[in-house]
C-alpha cells in the first residue's frame, strides 16, 4: 500500500531515497542512482512556477524519489487522466490477447462489431483489426476535436465511430480519434461478455493492487474505451513501472511477453506533433534517451525513459482552454531540461 501523502497547496514534500546533497556523479562504467539534488530543487521551483501543474512524482530503479503536490488533490486521489486513458485500455488489449479473448492484434474488430455496422458498410470496415484500433489506424474519420461533441451526443457511439467516412487506409496512417480507441472497449465487452470496468478491475486493479473507480459509459453502457478515467497518481505511477518493467509486476507476468516491445514500436504518426504512436503510447527522443509517454488532455502526463530506469508522473488541471497554451510544451521541457538530465548525473548511492 502506498504511504499516505498529506500536503497542502504548496507544501512540499523532501527528497528521500539516495536523492543526496552530493553532485557527483557515478563512473561511466556504473549507472548513475538516484537524483542530483540541487538539479531536482531547480525543478521543483520551475515547476511550482506553471500554475495549471497539480502534482508531480519521479521514481527511479521503482522508488520515489521526488514527490510534490503544489495544487489540487493528494497523490492517492483519483483525477481526470483523459486521453492517459487510451494507454490503459491499450493495456488491457495485450492482456485480452494473453487471456484468450482477443485472438491477437491481426484478428478483425469485425468478429465483434459487424451487427453494429451502417446498413451498406464500407468494405474497408472488414479489414480493420483490434491492431489497427490500438495504433490509431483503423482508417477512420476522427471523433476527436471539432467533432467531439457531436460524437459524445450521439445516441450510439459505437454505431457513430463505425459510420465515419474512410480518412486513410486500414492499417495506414495515423488518424487521431477517441472513437477508434473506444470501439476497443466495445470489443472488449462484447469479447469478454463483461465490462470494460469489471475486466480493468480484474486484470490490472487486483494484480497491480490499485484502485480502478468507476468512469463515464456510452449510452449503450460500454465504458468510455479513450476519455476520463480516474486514476490517482499513484496508480499512474504503478501503471508506468508495469511498462518500465516489461510487463511484470513484482515478478508476476500482466502483460503479454514482449508486448511492451511491441507497445513501444512506432506505427503510425501524429500529424499535429510529428510523434511516432505504437499501442497506446507515444515516442519521442530527449537527447540519447528513448522517452515513451501516456498522455492526456492538460498535462495528464506518464513518461517511461527505460535506460534511466525513470517513471514520471504529472498531473494537471483538465478544464479546456481556448487555444494551445504551451502547458504540455513545458512538461516536456521540465523532463528534459530538469528531471532527466538530474538523473543522468545522479547521486551518491
Amino acid at each position: 500500500m502506498h504511504r499516505r501523502t498529506l500536503l497542502a497547496a504548496g507544501l512540499t514534500l523532501p527528497f528521500v531515497h539516495g536523492c543526496s546533497q552530493a553532485a557527483d556523479v557515478l563512473p561511466p562504467s556504473a549507472p548513475t542512482q538516484g537524483l542530483n539534488a540541487a538539479v531536482m530543487d531547480r525543478v521543483a521551483a520551475r515547476a511550482a512556477a506553471l500554475p495549471k501543474l497539480h502534482a508531480m512524482i519521479v521514481a527511479r530503479d521503482g522508488r520515489r524519489l521526488f514527490e510534490r503536490v503544489w495544487r489540487g488533490p493528494s497523490l492517492e486521489t483519483p483525477v481526470n487522466v483523459k486521453s492517459a486513458s487510451k494507454s490503459v485500455i491499450a493495456a488491457m488489449g495485450g492482456i485480452a490477447i494473453r487471456q484468450g479473448v482477443f485472438d491477437g492484434v491481426e484478428q478483425p474488430m469485425s468478429a465483434f462489431l459487424a451487427d453494429r455496422f451502417p446498413a451498406t458498410p464500407d468494405p474497408r470496415l472488414a479489414e480493420v483489426t483490434i491492431g489497427d484500433l490500438l495504433s490509431m489506424q483503423a482508417g477512420l474519420g476522427s471523433t476527436s476535436g471539432a467533432n467531439y461533441g457531436a460524437w459524445v451526443s450521439s445516441r450510439d457511439w459505437v454505431r457513430y465511430a463505425l459510420a465515419r467516412p474512410f480518412e486513410a487506409e486500414p492499417g495506414g496512417r495515423m488518424v487521431y480519434s477517441t472513437g477508434t480507441s473506444h470501439l476497443t472497449s466495445a470489443c472488449l465487452t462484447r469479447a469478454s461478455g463483461r465490462s470494460t470496468l469489471a475486466l480493468a478491475r480484474d486484470w490490472l486493479g487486483e494484480p497491480l493492487g490499485i484502485d480502478i473507480p468507476p468512469w463515464p459509459a456510452d449510452p449503450q453502457g460500454i465504458y468510455f474505451g479513450g476519455n476520463d478515467m480516474r486514476l490517482s497518481p499513484m496508480t499512474l505511477l504503478s501503471f508506468g513501472e508495469l511498462y518500465r518493467n516489461d510487463g511484470l509486476h513484482q515478478g508476476r507476468r500482466i502483460l503479454p511477453e514482449g508486448w511492451v516491445e511491441a507497445s513501444w514500436r512506432g506505427r503510425g504518426t501524429s500529424r499535429w506533433s510529428g510523434n511516432p504512436y505504437g499501442y497506446g503510447w507515444w515516442i519521442r527522443r530527449s537527447g540519447r534517451h528513448e522517452v515513451f509517454f501516456a498522455w492526456g488532455y492538460g498535462g495528464q502526463m506518464v513518461f517511461v525513459v527505460p535506460d534511466l530506469r525513470l517513471t514520471v508522473v504529472m498531473t494537471s488541471d483538465p478544464a479546456p482552454v481556448q487555444s494551445r497554451d504551451g502547458h504540455v510544451d513545458a512538461l516536456h521541457a521540465l523532463l528534459d531540461q530538469g528531471v532527466i538530465p538530474a538523473a543522468e548525473q545522479g547521486a551518491v548511492a
